[in-house]
């Protein structure tokens, strides 16, 4: 019966020291802190817009005529076009002496995003090309072609 006894007591004693054991290792299982760190990014740039202007054609001296904008956006992300402003103006090759600066156009407000991907976005306000009445002859610009030349913002 002895060794009963002492081989019970034995497998209580192990079984004692297994459940502290266990007991410990699952109260260090984990350990608990504080910390920091950095990263990076790069923020994306904004698109542009290719304008296109319109002008009905049959501009004379002393006249206006409106002009239509549409812009074309290639960008993925929208970009919102403020303001339209006239650059220059220049003429075909054929009409060389016609004074360019006779042609003005006040800056258009136009508030306005240009969806990404858009091939040609009407935007919502005209602008009024000027051909200024010189009081001088002006037939160098007689069936010019004009480019007109446009800003953005």
């Amino acid at each position: 019966m002895r060794k009963i006894i002492t081989r019970r007591k034995w497998l209580t004693a192990v079984s004692t020291v297994v459940v502290a054991l266990a007991l410990a290792g699952g109260a260090f299982a984990y350990f608990t802190g504080s910390g920091g760190g950095s990263g990076t990014a790069t923020v994306g740039t904004s698109g542009t817009v290719v304008l296109t202007a319109t002008v009905p054609a049959g501009i004379t001296p002393g006249t206006s005529e409106p002009v239509s904008f549409t812009a074309a956006n290639a960008s993925s992300s929208g970009v919102f076009v403020s303001s339209l402003s006239l650059v220059s103006v220049t003429v075909d090759s054929g009409h060389s002496a016609c004074v360019t600066g006779d042609f003005s156009m006040a800056n258009v407000t136009e508030n306005h995003e240009v969806p990404a991907n858009a091939t040609a976005e009407a935007l919502p306000t005209n602008g009024s090309l000027v051909y200024a009445d010189t009081a001088i002859s002006q037939n160098a610009c007689k069936g010019a072609t004009l480019t007109l030349t446009l800003s953005s913002i």
